[in-house]
C-alpha cells in the first residue's frame, strides 16, 4: 500500500514549475517508469492522475468554469457593476484580474494535466506493449485524448501558448508561445491516433461511464477541434506570435488546417459515432437535464463525456443553476440567458421552457418572478438533485457536459452542409429540431432550400439547444460573429424594453400575470397575450416588461461589453504567469 501512495504522490505533485534539480534527479519512487507503465493498474493510476487537476481549486473548479464563455448572444453575466469580477464577462480583463492573475490560476493548473498526460504518454509508449494489450492501449487512448481536450481549452481561452509534447525537462522549463497551428495540428493527429485505441460508449468496463473518454467523444472531440482550426479567430500575423503583436481577425495561413482538407475527415469522424449506434438522443428533453442533476454518468445515451468532478466537489450548480436561497446564502444565478433569448424559441419548442427561466427561490422555497432582466438556466436545478441534495457549502458534485450526441448531429449537418450535401444535412439538423418541436420540425426543416439558408438555422440551432453550456463563445468566433451578434443582442434588448421591433406583439402596458405550479412560476402575457386570463389564481405583474429598476436597462445594455470583444476575445496570460516565465513569455492582442 506504500508504494501504491508514493507513486501516486508523485504523479499527483507534478508541476510547471518545478526547479531543474527535481527534474534532473532520480526518483525514490520504490517502482521506476518501467515497472509503473507496464503494469495496468499503476499505469491507471497515473492516467486518473491528469483528471484529478480538474479539481484543483483554482482550474476548472473555481476559476475556468465559472468564468469562460459569456458574453455572448445567448448568455449573460447578470452584473452590472464593473469590477474584476464582471470585467472577465465584459472582455475588458487585465493581465492583474483579481480572480484569474495566481500562481495556480487555470492557465497553470491546465499545463500541470498537460504535464501528467505527457508522463503517462511517453512512458505508455516505452512499456505499455500498446500493440498487444487493448487495456494499456485505451490507457494511451486516454491519455492522448485529455491532453488534446486541455490544449484546446487553453486555446480558445489564450489564443496562443506554448507547444509541450514531452515532459519537462530542466532545457524545457521555459518556452515561449508557439503558433497555435503548431498545436492545432499535432491534437488532431493524437486524436486520429487514439480514436484507433478507445471502444465505442459503454463497450468495455472502462467506457461504462462518461467520467472517461471513449471513441465517440475523441472523434467528436476531434470535430471540435478542427471547426475552431478552420474557422476565424484573432491570430498575430504569421512569424508574430509572442512578440506583442495586435493581430487581426482571419483564418490560418496553414494549408492543412483549410476547411477543404480538414472537413471531410470531420465528418467522416462524425458519422462513425451516428452509424454506430452507440449514443442517441434522448426522447425528452426535459428528462435529459432531470437525470443530468441526478448524476447520470450511463455511457451510450446523449452525453459523451463530462467533467470529471469528484461528488464533493466543483461549482457548477452553484454558479449557474436556478437562483436559490439556501441556508440564508444565494447560490447560482451568477450567469443565465439573454433577456431576449425565451423569445427566439418558437412555442412548441420544449426547450424554451426549461432553458429560460424567469423566476427565483427565495428564503423558505418561496418563488418569486426574477424580472425581465434577470433570466437564469432551468436546465440546472438544486430542486432537481435528489439523488445527491445540495445542502450548503462551496461545491455541489455536478458534474459538467463537455460534449453531448446533439452537438455530433449538429456539427455533422454544417460540415456537410459546407461540402455541398444540404439532403444529408437536413436530415442531422432534422433530427435535432425534431426532438424540440416535433412535427412542425419537417416542414421548417425541409425550407431550407440553400446552404446559405441551412447555415443560418444551424447557427440559430446551435444557440437555442446549448445556452447554458458555454459552447456559443467558440462558435461565433469561428464564424467571426462575436461582436455583430453581441450588438445584435444588445439592440433586442433594448426593442424588449420598448415593447418596439419584433416584441411589439406584446402587451403594450408591459403586464404579465403569474401563477405557482410544481416546478416553478408560469407566465401569462409572455406570449403576447393581452387580457388577464381566467382564474383567480393568476397574480399580476403591471408593467412587469418595461420596468426600469434604477436605470439597469440601459446600464445592463452598455455593459454586455465595454471593451472590444473582437480585440480581446482571449484572455491575457496573466502577471503572475508572465513573471514567473523569466521572460520567455510576452502577450499579444494589446494587452
Amino acid at each position: 500500500m506504500k508504494k501504491f501512495a508514493y507513486i501516486l504522490l508523485i504523479a499527483l505533485s507534478t508541476t510547471l514549475f518545478s526547479c531543474s534539480d527535481i527534474l534532473e534527479s532520480e526518483t525514490k519512487s520504490a517502482f521506476d517508469e518501467s515497472v509503473v507503465f507496464s503494469n495496468y493498474t499503476l499505469a491507471e493510476y497515473n492516467v486518473f492522475s491528469i483528471s484529478e487537476t480538474f479539481g484543483h481549486t483554482n482550474n476548472y473548479r473555481g476559476r475556468f468554469l465559472p468564468w469562460y464563455g459569456f458574453n455572448t448572444d445567448a448568455e449573460w453575466y447578470v452584473a452590472t457593476t464593473i469590477d474584476n469580477k464582471s470585467e472577465i464577462a465584459t472582455y475588458a480583463i487585465t493581465v492583474n484580474n483579481a480572480q484569474l492573475n495566481l500562481d495556480n490560476g487555470p492557465y497553470n493548473e491546465i499545463y500541470a494535466g498537460i504535464e501528467r498526460a505527457n508522463i503517462c504518454i511517453s512512458g505508455l509508449r516505452k512499456y505499455g506493449d500498446i500493440e498487444n494489450k487493448a487495456d494499456m492501449a485505451y490507457l494511451l487512448g486516454e491519455s492522448l485524448t485529455l491532453r488534446a481536450f486541455l490544449y484546446y481549452e487553453l486555446l480558445k481561452a489564450f489564443g496562443d501558448v506554448p507547444a509541450r509534447f514531452e515532459p519537462i525537462s530542466s532545457e524545457t522549463i521555459y518556452l515561449p508561445k508557439s503558433d497555435r497551428d503548431v498545436i492545432y495540428k499535432q491534437i488532431l493527429a493524437d486524436l486520429d491516433e487514439a480514436a484507433g485505441y478507445l471502444p465505442w460508449a459503454g463497450t468495455t468496463a472502462a467506457t461504462m461511464t462518461t467520467d472517461r473518454v471513449n471513441k465517440n467523444f475523441a472523434n467528436g472531440l476531434y470535430a471540435r477541434i478542427a471547426l475552431a482550426a478552420s474557422g476565424y479567430a484573432l491570430r498575430p500575423e504569421d512569424g508574430m506570435v509572442g512578440t506583442g503583436d495586435a493581430g487581426s481577425i482571419r483564418l490560418s495561413s496553414d494549408a492543412e488546417l483549410s476547411k477543404e482538407v480538414l472537413y471531410p475527415k470531420v465528418l467522416e469522424k462524425l458519422e462513425e459515432v451516428i452509424q454506430s449506434g452507440s449514443a442517441s438522443l434522448y426522447e425528452d428533453y426535459e428528462q435529459y437535464w432531470r437525470d443530468f442533476n441526478n448524476f447520470d454518468l450511463t455511457a451510450g445515451k446523449e452525453t459523451l463525456f463530462v467533467i470529471p468532478f469528484g461528488d464533493a466537489r466543483g461549482r457548477w450548480n452553484y454558479t449557474f443553476a436556478i437562483r436559490t436561497n439556501i441556508n440564508g446564502s444565494n447560490r447560482g444565478g451568477s450567469v443565465g440567458p439573454t433577456p431576449t433569448l425565451y423569445f427566439d424559441y418558437t412555442k412548441d419548442d420544449q426547450r424554451r421552457d426549461l432553458s429560460c427561466v424567469n423566476f427565483k427561490y427565495e428564503k423558505d422555497d418561496v418563488i418569486e418572478p426574477s424580472g425581465i432582466e434577470n433570466w437564469y438556466f432551468g436546465k440546472y436545478r438544486f430542486q432537481w438533485m435528489e439523488k445527491q441534495p445540495y445542502t450548503g457549502g462551496n461545491d455541489d458534485g455536478i458534474k459538467p457536459i463537455v460534449m453531448r450526441y446533439s452537438d455530433i448531429l449538429l456539427m455533422a449537418a454544417e460540415v456537410a452542409n459546407e461540402l455541398g450535401q444540404l439532403d444529408k444535412a437536413k436530415d442531422y439538423l432534422l433530427e435535432v429540431r425534431e426532438r424540440a418541436t416535433g412535427s412542425s420540425a419537417a416542414a421548417y426543416v425541409a425550407a431550407l432550400g440553400n446552404k446559405e439558408a441551412m447555415f443560418n438555422a444551424i447557427v440559430e440551432e446551435r444557440k437555442l439547444e446549448f445556452v447554458g453550456e458555454f459552447l456559443r463563445k467558440g462558435d461565433l468566433i469561428r464564424w467571426n460573429m462575436l461582436k455583430d451578434k453581441l450588438d445584435e443582442s444588445i439592440a433586442d434588448y433594448r426593442d424588449l424594453k420598448s415593447l418596439s421591433g419584433d416584441y411589439a406583439f406584446l402587451n403594450p402596458e408591459g403586464d404579465v400575470w403569474y401563477r405557482e405550479t410544481a416546478e416553478g412560476i408560469e407566465f401569462y402575457g409572455l406570449n403576447g397575450e393581452r387580457v388577464a386570463p381566467e382564474g383567480e389564481e393568476w397574480n399580476k405583474k403591471g408593467g412587469y416588461l418595461t420596468k426600469d429598476t434604477d436605470g439597469q436597462t440601459e446600464e445592463r445594455a452598455s455593459t454586455v461589453y465595454t471593451a472590444d470583444p473582437n480585440q480581446h476575445m482571449y484572455w491575457p496570460i496573466f502577471q503572475a504567469t508572465i513573471i514567473n516565465s523569466q521572460g520567455s513569455l510576452v502577450n499579444d492582442f494589446g494587452y
